[in-house]
């Protein structure tokens, strides 16, 4: 990794903090999740699936793997920043998405989620759900008929939605990312980990090192 791709990753982080900045205070006093130590890890679980969407080449240098739950408002906070990140080296940095749904209603909003890629609106949706957060997401709870209001916005058919959201692969993928969720002993969000490695601790800096030092290698 050049001089220059590290400067501009680290300049990112600097841009960021001050977005990020209000909602990672808010975690360091217990009011947003954050990422936990990991736990030993099962034998059976896997990072990624061959499921799991994903943003970036298939074979870039770099993936980063966040766990994250559509109504968590770090992870809102943290969209942006992760997609600056990849934006700095698109082709040497990937993103896969895991779902560990611990809000109240988190769930279905998932399965909306999931519903827009069977229509290739994946991207579009999560963007929509993570900018408008405060219009479905009240109290820690997440509401699935608001939610989808902000889903129509981007082009979504919420009738098609709401009949593919109980497609059976849909559950299986569900559940089994709630099965790797706890064999990784997630219990908070967003938590990340980047080429298979869990941050030292919490925060963007650490993010932004942990893959300054993978584009190293």
């Amino acid at each position: 990794m050049t001089r220059k791709s590290l400067v501009l990753i680290v300049l990112i982080a600097f841009a960021a903090i001050f977005a990020v900045g209000g909602y990672l205070y808010k975690i360091n006093q217990g009011e947003l999740t954050a990422s936990p130590q990991i736990a030993q890890v099962s034998k059976d679980a896997q990072l990624e699936r061959d499921y799991s969407p994903t943003y970036g080449p298939e074979k870039a240098k770099v993936t980063i793997v966040e766990f994250l739950d559509p109504a968590c408002e770090a992870c809102r906070a943290f969209f942006p920043f992760v997609k600056q990140i990849l934006a700095a080296k698109p082709d040497e940095i990937r993103l896969v998405v895991r779902y560990a749904a611990f809000h109240k209603g988190s769930d279905a909003v998932v399965r909306l989620m999931e519903a827009a890629r069977q229509q290739g609106k994946f991207k579009e949706v999560i963007a929509a759900l993570f900018a408008d957060q405060a219009k479905w997401a009240i109290n820690h709870t997440a509401h699935l008929e608001e939610a989808m209001k902000v889903a129509a916005s981007v082009g979504l058919d919420i009738e098609k939605a709401r009949n593919d959201m109980m497609l059976p692969e849909i559950t299986t993928r569900l559940n089994q990312d709630a099965a790797d969720v706890k064999a990784f002993g997630v219990n908070k969000t967003p938590t990340f980990f980047v080429n298979g490695r869990p941050l030292p601790s919490f925060g963007s800096q650490q993010l932004v090192d942990l893959v300054a030092m993978e584009l190293q290698k």
